[in-house]
């Protein structure tokens, strides 16, 4: 994860450490490890397509959805919002299973309840030049 490009960041100093532990999940493409940040009814969007709701079948999704790329890598650029609602900005760096790298830019919207866990998270990318 790069944080040298990070701007404007409105998170606590507390949220913040969370919150780097979470991407970090992320781009340790590490599902154990990010489902413990997920609340049980969580749900996960990718732009249009239809939700994921209920953190087993958010699980399954984003483990199926993983194994489609190498690795990825979260380059910081903005986060806005307070601690329990908050919004990255973000360039994804994804290496693609034939080794080639491509970077993309990316927002998510992120939410989670009393205890700290996610409840919602809402992205936009075009992951097109992954794939293509």
């Amino acid at each position: 994860m790069k944080t040298n490009n990070l701007r404007i960041n409105q998170l606590s100093p507390e949220t913040y450490k969370w919150y780097l532990k979470y991407l970090e999940a992320l781009d340790n493409l590490d599902i154990e490890a990010y489902g413990k940040f997920l609340a049980p009814n969580c749900c996960v969007q990718s732009n249009n397509n239809p939700p994921l709701e209920g953190k087993q079948v958010v699980i399954q999704g984003l483990a199926a959805y993983w194994k489609t790329f190498a690795s990825l890598e979260h380059d910081l650029l903005n986060i806005y919002g307070n601690d329990s609602s908050f919004v990255l900005e973000a360039l994804n760096h994804y290496q693609r299973n034939n080794g080639q790298l491509v970077t993309i830019r990316a927002v998510a919207f992120t939410d989670r309840n009393e205890e700290g866990l996610v409840t919602s998270v809402r992205f936009y990318t075009d992951t097109t030049p992954v794939f293509a």
